[in-house]
C-alpha cells in the first residue's frame, strides 16, 4: 500500500452517514434500525437509501422480522463489512502518517 494514496479509499463507506453507520456496527451489530437512526442522527429515508448502498456493496445486510405483533429490522454487519472497515481504517491509517 502507498503511503499516500487517497484514491484507495472505499467510496461506499467514506460518506459521512455512511461511515457513521459502519463505526457504530462495528461496535454494535446487529443494531435495531431505529437505534442505529438516532445514533447517527438521520432521518428514515436518508439511513435506509445509504444502508441500501452498503448492502449493495455487501457490507451490512438488512433483517426484516416482528417483536411480537411489532415490525423489527435488525442491521448486520456482514464479514466483508467488517474487513471493509478495517481496511478503510488501516487507508486512512496510511493517509494520517503520511501527513507526519
Amino acid at each position: 500500500m502507498s503511503r499516500f494514496d487517497h484514491t484507495a479509499i472505499d467510496d461506499a463507506i467514506h460518506g459521512r452517514l455512511r461511515l457513521g453507520i459502519m463505526a457504530y456496527l462495528s461496535t454494535v451489530s446487529p443494531a435495531p434500525f431505529v437505534e442505529l437512526r438516532a445514533k447517527v442522527n438521520a432521518t428514515d429515508g436518508n439511513l435506509s437509501t445509504h444502508l441500501s448502498k452498503l448492502e449493495e456493496a455487501g457490507y451490512v445486510r438488512i433483517e426484516k422480522t416482528f417483536s411480537g405483533k411489532k415490525p423489527l429490522t435488525l442491521i448486520h454487519l456482514t464479514k466483508p463489512g467488517r474487513s471493509a472497515w478495517i481496511e478503510y481504517l488501516n487507508r486512512i491509517q496510511a493517509l494520517l502518517s503520511a501527513a507526519e
